[in-house]
This record gives C-alpha cells, structure tokens and sequence, in this order.
C-alpha cells in the first residue's frame, strides 16, 4: 500500500524554524521526485517544495532562501527545514508524489505561525 505520512508540524513564534518529515511506504522511493505543498484557509494548495530522484531543487519564490527540502532515501524520507517562518507560512503541509502516474498525497501537517 503506498502511504505518505507527514510529521514535524506544529505552533511556532515568527522567526522560528520547524523541520518537517515525511515517511514513505509501498513504492521504491528513491525512483521518484518528492514534492511538500501547503495550503492556508481559504486559498488554493501551492507547490513549494520538489526534490527529483538527483536531488535537484526547486523552491517556490515565496520561500526560496528560506527551506530547505532534502531526502534520505536509505530511511524512505523527505524533508522540509523551514527557517525564518512568518504568519504567511501558516498552512497545512502536504507531502507528494506520482506513483505510476497516479499523485499520492500525505494527510498533512500543520504548521501555525504565531506569536
């Protein structure tokens, strides 16, 4: 069974980092690109994050030079460093893949931005 399980969300003060993991089970890991999206109230998800099988990637703007996504394919993982959060990174935060073309989603973590 292929499963995404996504840890490490939490209430942070604005400028505070969180580290955010996700566990991936049922498909070789190491074959695929790994994505983190986020979605806040009331807006539509957003990629931020792609790691491709290389570990090359890419960030959206609104949080490049800011995170940091990583794998560690020999424990089936993908990270998410966030540093210098602000109340604009409140969201849920979704890991991602494509499975034999079919996407696979985590059941999210929240991240709260607040002081």
């Amino acid at each position: 069974q292929v499963q995404l399980v996504e840890s490490g969300g939490g209430l942070v003060q604005p400028g505070g980092s969180l580290r955010l993991s996700c566990a991936a089970s049922g498909f070789i890991f190491s074959w695929y690109v790994m994505s983190w999206y986020r979605q806040a109230p009331g807006k539509q998800r957003e990629l931020v994050a792609t790691i491709t099988t290389g570990s090359r990637t890419n960030y959206a703007d609104s949080v490049k030079d800011r995170f940091t996504i990583s794998r560690d394919n020999a424990k089936n993982t993908v990270y998410l460093q966030m540093n210098s959060l602000g109340p604009e990174d409140t969201a849920v935060y979704y890991c991602n893949t494509q499975v034999n073309t079919i996407p696979v989603w985590g059941q999210g973590t929240q991240v709260t931005v607040s002081s």
